[in-house]
């Protein structure tokens, strides 16, 4: 086992008390200046790092803040956890990150490695709604504050940052309508790739876009709504493939996220079927591969620096004032439209 030298080991060394080399270290001014070159000479040639943990330890404080995510596959909670990060260390703390794999077992030992590493708060972004409920209880109970950020657990007295996704997956499928009517298609058939039932968000997204096809009293046969069993590009292609080769090619597709959309555009190219023209495709979530793909995707836009920003600042509020109230914080979004659903914008 390698052996972080200590305070102790550089006044063994150099045959003075630990106390001299302590005030030398922090840079106490009744040190004398060739005794402290002395000390400082000593302490760099021993690689030696002064213990954070065990000084904040000793004033009841770690100044360490832990995070949980879901996934990494995209650029959606990075660019989240870098405001988290500048706020924190701005204020002097170290961030802790986890992800889970959208798994609420590797979410629960996550959350206990935090815990073990005694941190003053978690900043979370649930993998399953429901599986874990009760550990977010007992670490609030056992004076561990947390808030939720994008997806939440809404059963626990608790912080949020969100946005509305019921509304603005209605006004995407909408959008989708709207653009096939203009298109000379007056019933058009409105597919939407489900989400994991997993994944609460899943359903909340499904109930905007069904609920914006019956608006506007359009079908909605079971088929026309498809349950995914991941959110990733491969999911998307392997099941827009298997709706061409049956026969089953809507005339929009409104998709629970972006890589799921990217995937179905890719099985349309593949197949010959045209990306506005013949099918208008939405996605959710804006990540950097919306604007790259040909066509560029249309998605809902969520802000990502701003849910990175608010959340990082309710926790803090929390740390600093355990008694504060807990706050729904509820951000807006932008619906972004672009040449994979209008025809007009891929010119």
């Amino acid at each position: 086992m390698i052996h972080n030298p200590t305070i102790i080991d550089i006044a063994r060394e150099l045959g003075i008390s630990k106390s001299t080399v302590s005030r030398a270290l922090a840079g106490h001014p009744g040190v004398k200046e060739e005794t402290k070159k002395v000390i400082l000479e000593k302490a760099a040639s021993m690689r030696y790092r002064p213990n954070y943990m065990a000084k904040n330890l000793t004033k009841s404080r770690t100044k360490i803040i832990g995070v949980v995510v879901p996934e990494f596959v995209n650029s959606f909670f990075p660019r989240i956890i870098i405001q988290i990060q500048n706020l924190f260390e701005s204020r002097g703390y170290h961030v802790l990150i986890t992800q889970c794999d959208e798994s609420w077992e590797t979410e629960r030992r996550n959350l206990k490695l935090l815990e073990d590493s005694m941190v003053e708060g978690i900043l979370i972004s649930v993998a399953v709604k429901g599986e874990n409920t009760q550990y977010y209880r007992d670490l609030i109970s056992r004076g561990i504050p947390l808030v939720f950020f994008n997806r939440t657990d809404n059963s626990v007295d608790t912080s949020s940052v969100t946005i509305d996704d019921y509304k603005w997956s209605f006004f995407a499928a909408e959008h989708l309508i709207y653009t096939r009517r203009k298109l000379g298609k007056e019933k058009p058939e409105i597919m939407h790739f489900m989400g994991p039932a997993n994944i609460d968000l899943s359903n909340i997204r499904c109930r905007g876009y069904a609920d914006a096809v019956a608006k506007h009293h359009l079908s909605s046969e079971a088929y026309l709504t498809v349950p995914v069993k991941d959110i990733t590009r491969e999911e998307g292609y392997r099941r827009m493939s298997l709706l061409i080769e049956n026969g089953r090619i809507p005339d929009g597709l409104f998709c629970f996220n972006d890589h799921l959309a990217l995937g179905a555009m890719k099985a349309l190219r593949e197949h010959g079927i045209c990306v506005p023209g013949s099918v208008s495709v939405m996605g959710f979530s804006e990540s950097q591969s919306a604007l790259v793909s040909v066509p560029a995707l249309s998605s809902v836009a969520q802000p990502l620096e701003e849910i990175g920003k608010t959340a990082a600042g309710l926790l803090l509020e929390k740390i600093e004032n355990p008694d504060s109230p807990s706050k729904k914080v509820v951000l807006n979004a932008v619906l972004n439209i672009r040449g994979s659903s209008d025809p007009s914008k891929s010119m």
